[in-house]
């Protein structure tokens, strides 16, 4: 079976690194291992190429084949190459007993995140004193339009770089733009107005929360900070009078620190 994936436009686009690269990204939680077949399906390559790509993955330890279940699982390797990322943001370092503090006082979890594309993915994370529901850890991702950080990342992108996003989101979520693309324009106003933004269990129901971006990009990216707390934990106008208040503190004391 051929591919049917278009070819890219630009000459100078490496084809084959951009297959491994989608392989790669078939793999989520609750989908560590996956077959040949899987992988052919998920990327609509054909198995001849899926075949390629997953021994030369192998033979460079980005993939691992697991010989009793005839399927392949993410490699150590994978795991290695986010690391100097991760190690490279001092905001890490200088945000995380600031976020602790602030997730013990909420009883709830701050984090931290960029984007991914049309995700947002975890760098930073601090939860409560005690266990909630909802255990963000590094490296996970959560939906743009749903979550409160992927909605204040939204709102700070320049306009182009806004509609670029909203398009690929409309394309690639329709049934997620359909029931939350009017959540955009709301976060924007949010934003200027009140200077969060809000996703009080759109994307969890049981989880509100709120986010903050911050003004100064690192290393040409946007970070953002989040807040997020039980719902059973919410007494009224919990959200907007003392989590959004607080995070935008946090921002400031973050950024003060930074510069």
């Amino acid at each position: 079976m051929a591919s049917s994936r278009p070819h890219h436009p630009d000459p100078e686009f490496a084809t084959t690194l951009a297959h491994g690269l989608s392989l790669l990204q078939c793999f989520r939680v609750g989908e560590t291992v996956l077959s040949n077949k899987e992988l052919a399906e998920r990327t609509g390559l054909s198995k001849a190429t899926i075949s390629r790509l997953t021994y030369t993955l192998a033979v460079r330890g980005l993939l691992f084949y697991d010989t009793r279940l005839r399927r392949y699982r993410l490699g150590s390797t994978s795991l290695a190459l986010g690391y100097p990322l991760l190690a490279s943001l001092r905001v890490r370092q200088v945000a995380r007993p600031l976020m602790k503090a602030l997730a013990d006082r909420m009883g709830g979890s701050v984090s931290l995140g960029l984007r991914d594309r049309l995700r947002m993915v975890y760098v930073e994370t601090s939860r409560g004193h005690d266990a909630i529901a909802f255990r963000p850890d590094i490296g996970a991702s959560l939906p743009m339009l749903k979550s409160a950080m992927g909605r204040a990342w939204l709102a700070q992108a320049p306009e182009a770089l806004r509609a670029e996003v909203l398009a690929g989101l409309a394309a690639a979520e329709p049934e997620d733009w359909q029931r939350h693309a009017a959540a955009v324009p709301a976060a924007c106003d949010d934003l200027a107005r009140l200077g969060f933004a809000r996703s009080p269990g759109d994307w969890l129901s049981d989880v509100h929360a709120v986010a903050v971006p911050m003004r100064r990009p690192i290393d040409g990216e946007t970070l953002v900070f989040n807040c997020g707390v039980p719902a059973a934990r919410m007494a009224p106008h919990k959200l907007d009078q003392e989590m959004g208040p607080a995070l935008m503190a946090l921002v400031d004391e973050v950024e003060a620190l930074l510069a």
